[in-house]
């Protein structure tokens, strides 16, 4: 089935009510988790948000559960489409003024929204692009994300540890942000055209997003440490087929997507400030050279 053959369907079934937020969660027969996803969104949040949901397929009966929460707005495809499709269409629906991309494996602890918030009042200017926190159960190299595990698996997820250690868990504010949960002005969303399709089904598409916004000026690109969210992780990615984006960055863009994050966005290092155009030296123009070469011999396209 092409994209062309696949039904797309919008429901808008909310009014403002003082939301602040919109935030997107692309959903893939993954009810058990989004259920748990939208409980905390309901049950932590300091303030009201438009919540919208992408339901990818639903053959779990994510669709009809959808359907009868009334404070849910939602798209639905008969077809996976795939992250990048999943938030555009669902950005359509949006009527606040900022956008946020959640994952539906993602679990919110109290207050996350109004550090975020606070944020985006003290900064005073929509030019920014502003992470939460992860919370993941396993170790890795990711120097934005605090490692605690409270659960690998919705069937032993720990909510009453997580939810009275969380405030001990403490991150300084961080650059590079480009994970979700992400949040940006609904105009600087728009002015970069959303998620990049060419990214389906979304591998590299986060840093591709980010990418889109240093090229339109944007320098302040901020984690914040006090915005936390528990992730499972690895939920939907083993299941999907996934793309090439590593290759199709480096032909966007001419160089990887790790050399955009340790030298653009400064990943995972501590905040102090806007961010400035890095100086590349000879010896990281000719290996990115090189990168361009090995992928311009790649096939990178869309698997849709």
């Amino acid at each position: 089935m092409t994209i062309s053959e696949t039904v797309i369907e919008k429901y808008h079934r909310t009014t403002k009510q003082n939301h602040l937020f919109s935030i997107l969660i692309p959903s893939w027969n993954n009810l058990p988790y989004l259920q748990l996803c939208i409980k905390s969104i309901r049950l932590n949040s300091t303030h009201s948000h438009q919540i919208i949901v992408h339901i990818n397929e639903g053959s779990d009966d994510t669709l009809e559960w959808v359907q009868q929460q009334n404070d849910i707005d939602y798209t639905f495809s008969n077809e996976n489409i795939g992250i990048c499709y999943a938030l555009n269409i669902a950005a359509t629906l949006s009527h606040t003024d900022y956008i946020l991309f959640m994952n539906d494996d993602m679990y919110v602890c109290p207050e996350w929204d109004a550090v975020l918030m606070n944020e985006i009042r003290r900064i005073g200017h929509k030019y920014f692009f502003l992470s939460s926190t992860m919370i993941e159960p396993y170790e890795g190299n990711n120097p934005c994300v605090i490692h605690k595990n409270y659960g690998i698996n919705i069937e032993n997820f720990n909510e009453a540890r997580l939810l009275s250690e969380v405030q001990s868990l403490k991150k300084e504010d961080w650059s590079g942000a480009t994970w979700p949960p992400n949040i940006v002005h609904k105009d600087i969303w728009s002015f970069i055209g959303g998620y990049s399709v060419e990214f389906h089904p979304g591998l590299y598409s986060d840093p591709d997003f980010s990418m889109k916004l240093w090229n339109m000026g944007i320098r302040l690109f901020k984690g914040l440490g006090e915005s936390k969210v528990y992730h499972f992780s690895r939920v939907s990615t083993g299941r999907a087929i996934m793309n090439k984006g590593y290759y199709t960055f480096i032909q966007k863009w001419g160089f990887t997507p790790g050399y955009f994050m340790e030298h653009f966005l400064l990943r995972g290092k501590k905040y102090e400030g806007l961010l400035l155009q890095p100086i590349q030296s000879p010896e990281k123009s000719l290996k990115n050279l090189f990168k361009r070469i090995t992928a311009s011999f790649k096939k990178v396209n869309s698997i849709f």
